[in-house]
């Protein structure tokens, strides 16, 4: 016996018929079966070499399991980064509002305000400007913002796998985060419900979101969306904000260039504002036209005639006093159509022609003078005898100070208040031939001088009033009782607090460019009582009608033959009196010069049949200008103004006056004056008196807001 492979004994074969095995057969018997093992048997000495094919089949089969390691591994932890993402997003994804409730945040409301003509003034809200359907605008515009900011914006589905991919690689390379990877979608998505923050959590949100609006709206849409919506810079939000802010045209009406302009703005609205740094903006939108032509949405010979006008939009920086015309439109708006929750047009009475003019009177007379004169603001309002203002100036300079002096600034009128004592004096029975003394006077310790220190002695109402003399007012309030005065000019319009003393006479009670303009429309409209105002109607934007003002007066405020009588007056000013410098050629026009203590306020109130106007200067603190009278700066700039305002309009006489125009010696010389010389323009003496007097209002209080 030898040895088994096993270990157990081994039983040789036998070849003879023990065991009952048949003849001839060669069987093994069971105790010469060995056990079975797992092992593969060892090489007997004499066996044949192993082939080689096995071994290498063994040895693939390891490195197989190696790499089918790695594999599993791998496997497994992008399985469980997939699943720690998926909960990540669904975190982030639950602090948003439900799906089936999410809706794209409605637009502010707008507000167009638009001249008489129907040009825009200035748009108003918190956008700046109107929304503007995509199929209105030329189709350039949205492809530059296609070409420049997300070029595959038709092609994906809201994320831009590859600008994604490309911006983590150019992040990576320059150490810093250089490009967002952001789609158009995603910055409206981020615009429409995110913040500002640059955090993992926004972005993840930002990306959700993204998917929600392409499935929701169609690109045109989305665009759309993005273009009404995106910053601008300048307060402007929106294409038509931004196109009305920096080329004062509709987005409708941009042109190549222009747009270019607009969609390289938007990567950094307060680097590149054209009105701020035309250059920078010039350059970016030369790109963006390089852009466009590579991707097949313009042409190289359009790109050649595109002009950028940056240089318009510099010009245009500064924005225009018709500013202070849409604050006041704004302030008022209230009152006649509610709370504002849509896009709204609001058609106004200003008239650009006479808007244009008063702010180049402002721009260049205005400023020639004002430093040498120490003064540094103004206020203008032109306003038609019915009510209708016609322009308004409410400073020297919108960017620098919204302050709406003409509606806003109360200020002591000084003489260019003396009309409405004088109109209580006629109404009391007085004539313009009527005679009182210019001598000295006291009431009550309150001693009034003329300007020049001079007495004229016996002198008719209307050589008083022409020569601005301050004793014969100061008499004439005493005869009607200062109350009286009061309601005098309470009923034509003012509607500011008055001090019912005597005083007043010499206008020390302050009030506003536009309540002087108001009440000074009774004038030459022959004594109805007018409501100051400036919109017409009111119009959604798809047309339909809110608000059409209706034809509004006080009535009649005075009678026509006094008014008559005052207007003969109150033209001798400008034909003999302290603005006969101011006169208007083939005109009657009348009016009244103010000037204040030390110079603090010059006021020129003037009229036609045609127009009012009145025009004041000064300082917001009241400091003294040198030595301005309303006789000069204020009498000169609306004299400027008036007679540019009535070219190629045909004269008509004011109310009461014939075709020779006035009252008096016949050729418009006061016949009182020593010496027969020209009347020097005189100022005001405000009266000092211990505590104010009874202050009454007038309905007009409340349409002024006060």
């Amino acid at each position: 016996m030898t040895k088994g492979r096993a270990g157990g004994s081994r039983r040789e074969p036998r070849f003879d018929d023990e065991g009952g095995y048949a003849s001839g057969e060669i069987r093994l018997a069971p105790e010469d079966r060995g056990r079975r093992t797992s092992r593969r048997p060892e090489p007997e000495p004499d066996d044949p070499p192993p082939r080689r094919g096995r071994d290498r089949h063994r040895r693939g089969k390891g490195r197989r399991g190696f790499f089918g390691t790695i594999f599993y591994w791998s496997l497994t932890l992008a399985l469980w980064g997939a699943i720690a993402l998926a909960g990540v997003i669904g975190y982030f994804a639950m602090k948003l509002p439900p799906i089936d409730q999410l809706a794209v945040p409605k637009r502010p409301p707008n507000v167009a305000i638009l001249a008489a003509d129907g040009t825009l003034i200035a748009n108003r809200g918190e956008t700046g400007g109107a929304n503007v359907p995509f199929g209105e605008l030329p189709r350039y515009l949205p492809m530059a913002f296609v070409s420049i900011e997300d070029h595959r914006f038709y092609s994906h589905f809201g994320i831009d796998p590859v600008g994604l991919a490309r911006a983590v690689v150019r992040n990576a390379s320059s150490g810093r985060a250089a490009e967002g990877g952001s789609t158009l979608t995603q910055q409206l998505a981020k615009n429409l419900f995110l913040t500002q923050e640059r955090t993992l959590s926004r972005k993840i949100q930002e990306a959700l979101l993204s998917l929600w609006l392409e499935r929701n709206y169609s690109k045109d849409q989305i665009l759309e969306l993005y273009m009404n919506r995106v910053y601008f810079g300048s307060g402007a939000y929106g294409v038509e904000a931004a196109s009305q802010r920096y080329f004062g045209k509709s987005a409708r009406a941009l042109t190549l260039g222009e747009a270019a302009v607009l969609a390289g703005l938007v990567q950094s609205p307060s680097r590149l504002a054209p009105n701020r740094n035309p250059e920078g903006a010039a350059e970016r939108a030369a790109l963006v036209l390089n852009r466009m032509v590579e991707l097949g949405h313009a042409t190289p010979d359009m790109v050649k005639l595109a002009k950028t006008n940056t240089t318009e939009a510099r010009r245009r920086a500064r924005p225009g006093a018709g500013n202070y015309v849409a604050d006041w439109v704004m302030d008022v708006l209230d009152d006649h159509i509610g709370t504002i929750d849509k896009d709204i047009v609001v058609k106004t009475t200003i008239d650009p022609r006479l808007q244009n003019l008063a702010e180049k009177v402002v721009a260049t007379e205005f400023e020639q003078k004002r430093l040498k004169l120490n003064v540094d603001q103004i206020a203008m309002v032109a306003m038609s005898p019915d009510g209708s203002v016609r322009a308004l100036v409410g400073g020297r300079d919108y960017a620098q100070s919204q302050f709406n002096r003409a509606v806003m600034a109360r200020r002591q009128p000084g003489s260019s208040f003396k009309p409405f004592v004088y109109l209580a004096a006629l109404e009391k029975g007085l004539t313009p031939d009527t005679i009182r003394e210019d001598g000295p006077v006291n009431i009550k310790g309150w001693k009034p001088e003329n300007y020049t220190r001079e007495y004229f002695g016996n002198v008719t109402l209307q050589q008083a009033l022409a020569m601005s003399l301050n004793t014969i007012p100061a008499k004439l309030i005493m005869e009607m009782g200062p109350r009286t005065v009061v309601r005098t000019a309470q009923r034509l319009g003012i509607s500011s607090g008055l001090r019912a003393d005597a005083s007043l006479a010499l206008g020390t009670s302050e009030v506003t460019p536009m309540e002087m303009t108001t009440a000074y429309a009774a004038f030459a409209n022959g004594g109805t009582g007018v409501i100051p105002h400036a919109i017409i109607e009111v119009k959604a934007t798809d047309g339909t009608l809110i608000y059409r003002r209706q034809p509004q007066t006080l009535g009649q405020v005075a009678e026509p033959a006094i008014i008559g009588t005052l207007n003969r007056m109150m033209r001798e000013t400008l034909v003999s009196g302290t603005a006969r410098k101011s006169d208007l050629p083939g005109w009657q026009a009348a009016g009244k010069t103010g000037t204040t203590q030390e110079h603090k306020d010059a006021w020129f109130v003037g009229y036609t049949v045609h127009l009012v106007a009145s025009v004041w200067v000064g300082n917001d603190e009241g400091e003294p200008m040198k030595k301005v009278t309303g006789s000069g700066l204020p009498a000169e700039l609306w004299a400027s103004f008036m007679r540019e305002a009535h070219n190629k309009v045909a004269p008509q006489p004011l109310p009461g006056l014939n075709e020779g125009g006035w009252l008096g010696s016949g050729n418009g010389t006061p016949v009182a004056q020593p010496g027969n010389r020209p009347p020097a323009p005189v100022g005001d003496s405000p009266m000092r008196l211990d505590g104010p007097s009874a202050q009454d209002r007038s309905l007009l209080s409340r349409l002024f807001g006060r």
